[in-house]
Parts: C-alpha cells; sequence; structure tokens
C-alpha cells in the first residue's frame, strides 16, 4: 500500500485507528498509573520530571487524539488516524536512514502473538539492506513479575525478533509467546551483547519496555503504541524515544500488513 489516502481508510476500517477497541477507562487508569510512576507502567523509562495526570492527558491528545477532557471517562478511545499516518511517515524515513548508514539493530515485541509478522518483514528488509540484526542473549532466562507473581521467561529471537516464551515451550514461532511489557528483556539482550564485545544497535524497533528501555539507556528506540502506553510518548517528549507511531497494537494480525507494505515503501526498503 503505497497510497495515505487509502491506507487511512484502513486504518479506520480494521480499528487501527479512528474508534479503537482500547476503552477510555483502561487508559485513564493508565495514566493516573503513570502520573505515580507505577513502574508496571514506566516500562523501564525514569522520567526527567513529574508528569500529572493533566499533563499526561494533554501529551496524550497531542499525539495520539484522544480527548482531553477529563470528564470522558468511559466509551471506547480514539485515535486520529492523520497522527498514525504521519508518525508511520517518520517511522518509516528513521528506518530508512538506518538502512543507509547499514546500522545494527534490535528488534523486540512484547506483542509476539499479533505483531511479529510486521517486525519480521521490517527485519528481513533491513537484513537485504545490509544492517546486522542482532539476536543477542539467546536462549537467556528472565525473571518477569506477572500478575501471577515472578515468572521465568526464555529470550528468543524468531526471524530475527526477540519475543519471550514461556520456559520449556518449544514448536511453532508462536507457541509459547507471552504479552508483556516488560524492560527486563532489551537490558538483557544490551547486557549480554556488551559483555560479548560488541556489536550494540544503533536503533532499537519494537514496543512497551524494548522502546523505552532501550530509549533509557541512550539507544535510539522508534515503535508502535497504543493509548494505554503512554510511556513511548512521554519518552518521545523528553526526547529518549525517536518515534512513536499511535494505534492499536493488539488487532487480528493481517490487519498490520498493509502498514508493513506502507513502511518499506516509504523507506524505499521494498524488493
Amino acid at each position: 500500500m503505497r497510497d495515505a489516502g487509502a491506507l487511512r481508510a484502513h486504518l479506520i476500517e480494521t480499528r487501527l485507528a479512528g474508534t479503537i477497541a482500547t476503552t477510555r477507562e483502561k487508559s485513564l487508569g493508565r495514566y493516573r498509573l503513570f502520573a505515580a510512576r507505577d513502574p508496571r507502567v514506566l516500562l523501564g523509562l525514569d522520567p526527567e520530571r513529574d508528569w500529572p495526570l493533566g499533563e499526561v492527558l494533554r501529551l496524550m491528545g497531542q499525539k495520539c487524539g484522544v480527548s482531553v477532557d477529563p470528564a470522558h471517562t468511559s466509551g471506547p478511545d480514539v485515535i486520529d488516524p492523520d497522527r498514525t499516518i504521519a508518525a508511520l511517515d517518520r517511522f518509516a524515513d528513521r528506518m530508512g536512514e538506518a538502512a543507509g548508514r547499514r546500522v545494527p539493530v534490535l528488534l523486540g515485541t512484547g506483542h509476539p502473538h499479533r505483531l511479529l509478522e510486521f517486525y519480521a518483514a521490517l527485519a528481513d528488509a533491513l537484513s537485504s539492506a545490509g544492517c546486522p540484526v542482532l539476536t543477542p542473549a539467546y536462549g537467556a532466562r528472565v525473571d518477569i513479575a506477572t500478575r501471577f507473581g515472578v515468572r521465568t521467561r526464555v529470550l528468543d529471537y524468531v526471524r530475527g525478533v526477540a519475543l519471550m516464551r514461556e520456559a520449556g515451550v518449544r514448536g511453532a514461532p508462536g507457541a509459547g509467546g507471552v504479552h508483556t511489557h516488560s524492560p527486563l528483556p532489551v537490558r538483557t539482550a544490551l547486557a549480554a551483547a556488551a559483555d560479548f564485545g560488541g556489536p550494540l544497535p544503533g536503533l532499537v524497533i519494537g514496543d512497551h519496555g524494548w522502546v523505552c528501555g532501550a530509549g533509557q539507556l541512550g539507544i535510539e528506540a522508534i515503535g508502535l503504541a497504543d493509548t494505554d502506553d503512554p510511556a513511548l510518548f512521554v519518552g518521545q517528549a523528553e526526547g529518549r524515544v525517536s518515534e512513536v507511531v499511535p494505534l492499536d497494537d493488539a488487532v487480528r494480525v493481517a490487519a498490520y500488513q498493509p502498514l508493513m507494505r506502507y513502511v518499506l515503501n516509504r523507506a524505499h526498503l521494498s524488493r
């Protein structure tokens, strides 16, 4: 998909943008937790200053197009599709710049059941352009706090994309993949790369803790984020995240394919 008008229609039809499935209640709850610096929603970011609820809400209105009215407390949330497309353009431009310089890249996702194919296509294209696609700490065991207590996960790579699996699960690429917001996987991967003499990534691409965790450590990071993940947008506002694309990050896998094609075309990485 090359045409922005067709992409806009696709975003609205699939509810990647426009009226999305994420609820206003969930987003506001996350904004309150972020304002209170709850580590569950900081995603590895250590904000440089206080972010009261009102400021988080105004920022999310600016970046995503959500309502900035604090009295609007229920119903589905909204993302402005034009903001999504503008951010996708900048995301693609940054990828194109990295490909032109053949910088090492690290890709990782906390949404392996939804976004793995999207990131894998980017990894394939960047590799073909001459960028080393890094896979540090393959097989490392990471203890991650979940709502069920601390669980041991295993760092795996599928087509160049890092994800966390349940320990002991093998099989198809998506088998055992777990949803996580934690920055511990990217910290583990970066520490392993440094311990073994690099190379370190010049660009991290992903979501959740992969983006915030890398940006907090001074590594350039770009990614995708839903309206209930304010940390990435705060990281961008504070200069530690380069670009964030606002969209629903949990729709069906096929819906992300036109976005992948649009990004690769814009970045001049289509084959």
